[in-house]
C-alpha cells in the first residue's frame, strides 16, 4: 500500500505542534521513544523525525514527500521548494540584534561589522538589498553569546518573545522576515502520493479553520433581531429559531477568533442575551 512520507522536527516545539495537528486531523501515530520513523494506524502515512535543517534536502531528493517546517528554514535552505499550506503555529521572526549598549540608527550601522548567524543566505540577501557589506560568521546554535565573547558585533537569529535576547544583553533592531510553520511538498512527489496529500490537506484545512472560529448561540428579542443579524457572519448565514417564549429567537452563528470580542460587545449593546460560546472541533466546507 502506498504511503505518503512526512518529515517533522525530531524534537522541540515544532515537533509537538506538528504531531498535534496530525492528531487533530484524525491521524493516529504510534510514537516510540527515540524513534526515527513511525507509521500511522489509520491513514496511509509514515512520519520521519529529522533535524530541521536537513529537511529541505530530504524534500529536494524525494526521500520524503511533505514536511512540516519553519518557513524561515525554507527561505534559508529551500527557496525552490513549494509551500502548500500555512499552518499558523510556531510563529517567529528572523531579526538582527546588537548589544544594548550600542547606539543604533539604521541598517547602515552594520557596514563592516561582524555578524554571527545561522542564516547566512538570508542575511546576505537582506544586506545586498540594503547595500550593506558585513562580515558573516556562521554559527550553529547559541548565536546570542557571540557579542558577549567578542566574536561578533551583532547577530541575526530567530526571535519569538525576545526573552533570550534580553537575557544576553541584546536588543532587536531590524526585522528581516516573519515566519511560521508551513507544509512543504517535494518536487518529486508521485501522482499516487499527491492524491493522498489532497486528502490530508482537506483534513488539515478543516482543523485550521475550526481553530480560527467560535460557535456562538444567543437569544435575541425579535424587535432587535434585524440589527443583531446585521452584525453576524456565518458559514452561509446565521441560523434563527423561535424560542418557546413569545417574542424571542435563538440565533446560531460562527464568529472568527480575530474579531470575536468586538462582535460580542456589539451584540450585547444591541440586545443579545444568554450568549454561549463553544469551540469548534472541525469545519468542513
Amino acid at each position: 500500500m502506498t504511503k505518503i512520507r512526512i518529515a517533522v522536527q525530531k524534537s522541540g516545539r515544532l515537533n509537538e505542534d506538528s504531531l498535534k495537528i496530525l492528531k487533530d486531523a484524525g491521524v493516529s501515530i504510534d510514537n516510540g521513544k527515540d524513534q526515527l520513523k513511525a507509521t500511522a494506524r489509520n491513514f496511509p502515512l509514515e512520519v520521519f523525525y529529522l533535524r530541521n535543517g536537513d529537511i529541505p534536502q530530504y524534500l529536494r531528493d524525494g526521500v520524503v514527500d511533505i514536511a512540516v517546517i519553519g518557513e524561515n528554514v525554507l527561505i534559508e535552505k529551500g527557496k525552490d521548494i513549494d509551500i502548500v499550506q500555512r499552518l499558523n503555529f510556531s510563529k517567529c521572526r528572523v531579526s538582527l540584534a546588537v548589544p544594548k549598549s550600542m547606539e543604533y540608527n539604521s541598517v547602515k550601522d552594520f557596514e563592516g561589522k561582524r555578524i554571527a548567524t545561522s542564516y547566512p543566505n538570508t542575511v546576505k540577501d537582506y544586506f545586498a538589498q540594503k547595500g550593506v557589506n558585513a562580515d558573516l560568521h556562521i554559527i550553529n546554535g547559541s548565536v546570542e553569546i557571540a557579542p558577549n565573547i567578542g566574536l561578533a558585533d551583532g547577530i541575526c537569529d530567530i526571535v519569538s518573545s525576545g526573552s533570550t535576547l534580553f537575557k544576553n544583553n541584546l536588543k532587536e533592531v531590524e526585522g528581516i522576515l516573519k515566519s511560521e510553520a508551513v507544509l512543504a511538498v517535494s518536487p518529486k512527489i508521485s501522482s499516487e502520493r499527491s492524491i493522498i496529500l489532497e486528502k490530508l490537506l482537506f483534513r488539515i484545512k478543516s482543523v485550521l479553520e475550526a481553530r480560527h472560529n467560535k460557535y456562538v448561540l444567543l437569544n435575541a428579542p425579535n424587535d432587535k433581531l434585524d440589527a443583531i443579524l446585521d452584525l453576524l457572519p456565518g458559514m452561509r448565514s446565521p441560523t434563527v429559531l423561535p424560542l418557546a417564549e413569545e417574542g424571542w429567537s435563538s440565533v446560531h452563528t460562527v464568529i472568527q477568533q480575530d474579531t470575536f470580542w468586538e462582535v460580542i460587545d456589539e451584540l450585547k449593546v444591541n440586545g443579545a442575551e444568554g450568549i454561549l460560546v463553544c469551540p469548534i472541533e472541525k469545519m468542513v466546507r
